[in-house]
């Protein structure tokens, strides 16, 4: 059987920074819990997401720069929603951008709908760059005191049985997580 905590210290941060550049919410948590157990290096875990996170973000607005309106047009479930973002970026532009990461819905969608609003790079990048730092301390940070918090919990359990239950609980608040914002954003629609 594979040491599964080999297989993270070599690969750790190729997963994050590939998991970072779409989602990543649930690989930044891991990420943290990796860190809190010696297999990873907070500093270098920070930087690796944010750095994920960052990019992807660009991708994805100069993408929505080049071909957003046509993306966005054969969104025909979502029009309430890029409406929405377009009147947050028309009256809160650095705003919507600094938070879209943290809006439920919103993390690819959302650099698509400000690249096609042809905000532009000189407005777009430097604050896209303070919200993937701010936005990898949040999910880092939460991931490494709540690997400290289990590890009280846990004791003496042995490291193997705690290292996949730490796996399970940190998905299972992600898509708690998830869920919550997910039922509030509907229920604000209305």
């Amino acid at each position: 059987m594979p040491d599964i905590a080999q297989f993270i210290t070599d690969y750790g941060y190729w997963a994050l920074f590939i998991g970072c550049l779409a989602e990543g919410e649930t690989v930044t948590l891991l990420g943290g819990i990796a860190a809190h157990h010696g297999l990873l290096n907070l500093p270098w875990v920070l930087g690796v997401v944010a750095l994920g996170g960052c990019l992807g973000d660009q991708i994805l607005y100069f993408v929505g720069r080049k071909f957003g309106p046509r993306i966005l047009k054969k969104l025909h479930r979502r029009q309430h929603q890029i409406r929405r973002a377009n009147q947050l970026i028309n009256h809160h532009p650095m705003m919507f951008v600094l938070g879209v990461r943290f809006m439920y819905g919103f993390r690819i969608l959302g650099p698509l709908i400000i690249g096609a609003s042809k905000m532009p790079p000189s407005r777009f990048v430097p604050v896209n760059i303070l919200g993937a730092c701010l936005w990898a301390i949040i999910w880092v940070l939460l991931g490494y005191f709540f690997g400290h918090m289990m590890q009280s919990l846990l004791g003496s359990i042995d490291k193997k049985v705690s290292g996949i239950f730490f796996l399970i609980a940190a998905i299972v608040i992600v898509l708690i997580a998830k869920l919550a914002f997910g039922l509030w954003d509907k229920k604000s629609d209305k």
